[in-house]
């Protein structure tokens, strides 16, 4: 229970102790605070071990620790053995190593020469560059779209 406090603190605590209830009233302020941690044990163990009838025999083995979700999650990952198929399936879905090659693919089709018959294809030489099939193509014939107006509407 009190694991985490040092022999600084606990001599810290006495003295303030000392100081606040005083030398003579400080034995019995000792004797009501341990006899009501004892009591608050005793409601304590009594209501887990009500709840634990209730549930039957089934559940004879349950812990009360056990529905802190951080205990819960560690106790199922360390009793299960199919930990090393969901890393491994875990590393199969790796997006930025997908998301690396798509845009390895994108910019070496934009670096590459565009080609016609073996023969790199310019401006100069068969009829024009080669169109970009990532930007957005203009259809002869469609209107332009006029621009939008919040008044309007």
């Amino acid at each position: 229970m009190f694991s985490d406090i040092g022999a600084l603190e606990l001599v810290t605590l006495i003295v303030l102790a000392v100081l606040v209830f005083g030398p003579d009233k400080l034995p019995k302020v000792v004797q009501d605070v341990s006899r009501f941690i004892r009591k608050v044990r005793e409601f304590s163990d009594s209501a887990k071990q009500d709840i634990r009838t209730e549930l039957g025999p089934d559940f004879k083995d349950f812990e009360f620790e056990d529905l802190n979700p951080k205990t819960f999650i560690r106790k199922q990952l360390n009793g299960n053995e199919d930990l090393g198929e969901l890393k491994e399936l875990r590393s199969t879905f790796d997006l930025r190593n997908e998301m690396n090659e798509v845009a390895d693919a994108v910019n070496s089709r934009e670096s590459a020469p565009a080609t016609v018959g073996g023969t790199p294809r310019t401006e100069g030489h068969g009829g024009g560059s080669a169109p970009d099939l990532l930007k957005k193509q203009d259809k002869p014939g469609t209107p332009e779209r006029p621009p939008y107006e919040s008044d309007a509407t």
